[in-house]
């Protein structure tokens, strides 16, 4: 079937409205109707570092209403409204064991451009394009299998849930299934964007003592604020560290990385009290550390978090169930764009004008 994709052909290259083929669902898959996709900070990575081949269609935070099952198909019907989430083959042991965030095929699935079976489902004029994260949602329509796809509520915006399938889903998982912080404790979030935010709204969820806040720019903390945080640091002003320890009475139980920059993990690394607990989430370079000073000599523990280590099916519908009921506002986040507009979402996302930009695709 022809479709409208925002097609990238080559490193850094803006988005081009094109049309493009794509092939019908085949065993296990699904046919979806895009109705929105949310911009992420990895379909930039993807666009300007070459992280997965050209000539692609990125977008992999996409909600939508199936059109088509393939065979084999179980758990998903026509007409049902979907958010779609990352790839992962359910059959390692990973998988099995309920950590498919942790795939053993997740790089091969999510960034290698093709499907499962080894072939293509976009085309364009006798060419191939390559899949995102299994799904390509900056489209029309597309083509996901089944793993991908996660049944929600028809009674909440659907253009509104794409996000929960990736940047939402990775910040207030880390928080509510690695993390598990207990009642009366204290967590550090160092970065408020759209997957800080989420974690401080799921630290609120489970009743943390002290939710401390850390970035540059005060509109965003004062955001921080109204979303959950008891205190926030602003690391341009104060020596984060210090103001930590003196909030917290020795230090946080917990830590959350979003931003990848290495004098922050350090920080976050110093700011910890013995035992306590430092999730990685943003993509950090390699760095120094003074493993016995700064880890092993007060028993503390840093640990890669990849998609808040959620299953999508089980976790997606619980977060929609926290947003009904007023208790993880992630709608705050949110900034809607036109399709059309997709290049001016990646530029607002970019300069911190628009925290959580979504593109709208169809009604």
């Amino acid at each position: 079937m022809k479709i409208q994709a925002a097609v990238t052909h080559s490193q850094g290259e803006e988005f081009k409205f094109e049309d493009v083929e794509l092939i019908e669902p085949k065993v296990n898959e699904v046919l979806i109707k895009i109705v929105a996709s949310g911009v992420c900070h990895t379909d930039a990575v993807a666009r300007d570092m070459a992280i997965a081949p050209y000539p692609i269609v990125l977008g992999h935070e996409g909600s939508g209403i199936v059109e088509k099952v393939g065979e084999g198909v179980k758990r998903i019907e026509p007409g049902d409204h979907v958010v779609l989430s990352f790839a992962s083959c359910g059959h390692c042991e990973n998988c099995l064991t309920g950590h498919p965030t942790v795939c053993t095929e997740f790089n091969e699935l999510n960034f290698g451009g093709k499907m499962e079976d080894d072939t293509h489902r976009l085309h364009q004029h006798n060419q191939e394009l390559s899949t995102f994260f299994g799904q390509s949602s900056f489209a029309t329509y597309a083509v996901a299998n089944e793993r991908n796809v996660v049944k929600v509520d028809k009674d909440v915006d659907l253009a509104l849930l794409g996000p929960l399938g990736c940047g939402i889903q990775t910040g207030s998982g880390t928080v509510l299934n690695k993390l598990k912080p207990e009642f009366g404790t204290s967590i550090v979030v160092y970065g408020t964007g759209a997957v800080g935010l989420s974690a401080i709204m799921a630290a609120k969820i489970t009743d943390c003592k002290n939710i401390i806040a850390v970035d540059i720019h005060d509109n965003r903390l004062e955001l921080a604020k109204e979303l959950g945080a008891t205190h926030t640091i602003n690391s341009k002003n104060e020596d984060v560290v210090e103001k930590i320890k003196d909030i917290t009475d020795g230090g946080s139980h917990y830590g959350l990385d979003t931003t990848g920059v290495p004098v922050v993990v350090r920080q976050a690394l110093r700011a910890l009290r013995p035992l306590g607990q430092l999730a990685i989430v943003g993509v950090t370079p390699e760095m120094s550390i003074n493993v016995h000073e700064e880890i092993m000599a007060e028993g503390k523990t840093m640990v890669g978090v990849i998609e808040g280590d959620a299953v999508p099916q089980l976790f997606i519908p619980q977060l929609v169930e926290y947003y009904k009921k007023g208790k993880f506002p992630f709608d705050k986040l949110v900034t809607f764009y036109d399709f059309t507009e997709i290049n001016q979402a990646f530029e607002d996302s970019k300069n911190g004008l628009a925290i959580k930009p979504i593109v709208k695709i169809s009604e």
